[in-house]
């Protein structure tokens, strides 16, 4: 069993073409790594779906400006960084880096 963390990769999450009619997908890399991919304003942001208070998902919850609301319990969350903005939501959520190259959106995990 090693104790050392995976070094994060970079992986496809999907293309540009895909946000032509959304503004957010859910990326399923298995286990407990799925994300919430988002536009907002010609860029994309990446936080983990599940919501810190409950473990529920957050992608199809309310999105206003950078802030995304769980639609559970109304937990507010800014999708650039993850912090958590309001309660019931005492921790963040993880946020991850993503970049675009030739139309494929890929974020770094």
């Amino acid at each position: 069993m090693s104790f050392f963390k995976k070094p994060a990769t970079w992986r496809e999450a999907g293309s540009e073409a895909e946000f032509d009619s959304s503004d957010r997908k859910l990326v399923d890399y298995g286990g407990e790594k799925q994300i919430g991919l988002f536009k907002v304003d010609g860029d994309y942001f990446a936080i983990s779906a599940w919501c810190s208070h409950q473990k529920t998902s957050m992608v199809h919850g309310d999105l206003e400006g950078h802030e995304l609301m769980c639609p559970l319990h109304g937990a507010r969350f800014d999708i650039r960084s993850g912090k958590n903005l309001s309660m019931p939501a005492v921790r963040p959520v993880d946020s991850y880096p993503v970049k675009v190259e030739d139309g494929k959106i890929w974020i770094k995990v």
